[in-house]
């Protein structure tokens, strides 16, 4: 079984130096000042660059949203000039609900570079996830585990977390069916696909992936929740309640800290 990740060639402006975040709505307000000259101003969208190194998407099996959202932002971090080998691990549950990596449906810039483990139990793709972190040839690391295995606890992701942050390779961990439970992830998402706009000159065509993704845990961002689309150059975030048509683009994409 074979499974292909929606999602359109990256052409990337930038490395991990560029700014994160291109659309800068957002659907949380804050309030400052008192009486007439209180004022709402919006709470920007979290930024996931190199100060998070670890981070969670809990995804339901029937979908491919996690897996596409995790290398949409694994992309937009890494930018177009990373030539580096990247790694995907998926555990045997992972594997047999979602399928394998389909190649030839990865952007063209990942296809050769991919290397893909498929471990038979979490304790093995846990191991397989820590050794890959420990690799500074690699540019990022896709890791696909279902439901919440022992394996899995939150001194495991502590270990993940450390060894992430030591040695500055990124993971970005998929939870397949799981239900939400304690870990050392600095942010922790929880990501469906979302309806996406219509094209410009051909309406009936389908149009570029998109993603509902609420952050319920984060150590340096309020929670919040955004409508993420990939436009074949970075990745915008805008507010849901505005049909998800980003704010006034800046010089920052989505995913260089």
């Amino acid at each position: 079984m074979e499974r292909q990740v929606s999602r359109s060639s990256p052409v990337r402006g930038g490395g991990p130096s560029a700014g994160w975040w291109r659309g800068l709505a957002s659907g949380s307000h804050l309030a400052c000042g008192e009486g007439p000259l209180r004022q709402p101003f919006r709470l920007p969208p979290p930024r996931i660059g190199e100060e998070t190194k670890h981070a969670e998407l809990f995804a339901a099996s029937r979908e491919a949203s996690g897996a596409g959202l995790a290398l949409a932002f694994a992309l937009d971090q890494a930018g177009q000039g990373d030539q580096r080998p990247w790694l995907w691990v998926q555990d045997a549950a992972a594997l047999r609900l979602s399928g394998r990596p389909y190649r030839p449906g990865l952007p063209p810039s990942l296809r050769h570079r991919l290397l893909h483990v498929a471990a038979k139990s979490p304790e093995d793709a846990l191991f397989a996830l820590e050794e890959g972190l420990r690799c500074r040839d690699l540019a990022f690391v896709i890791g696909e585990i279902a439901g919440n295995p022992k394996a899995l606890s939150f001194t495991a992701s502590r270990r993940l977390s450390l060894v992430a942050e030591v040695h500055g390779v990124p993971l970005w961990l998929v939870r397949l069916d799981a239900a939400r439970d304690l870990s050392s992830a600095r942010q922790r998402w929880e990501v469906t696909a979302a309806p996406s706009l219509a094209p410009r000159w051909n309406p009936a065509a389908p149009g570029l992936p998109a993603w509902q993704g609420t952050l319920f845990r984060a150590r340096n961002h309020p929670p919040g929740e955004w409508i993420l689309r990939d436009d074949g150059h970075v990745l915008t975030a805008s507010p849901p309640h505005n049909g998800g048509v980003a704010g006034a683009a800046g010089d920052r994409s989505l995913a260089a800290g």
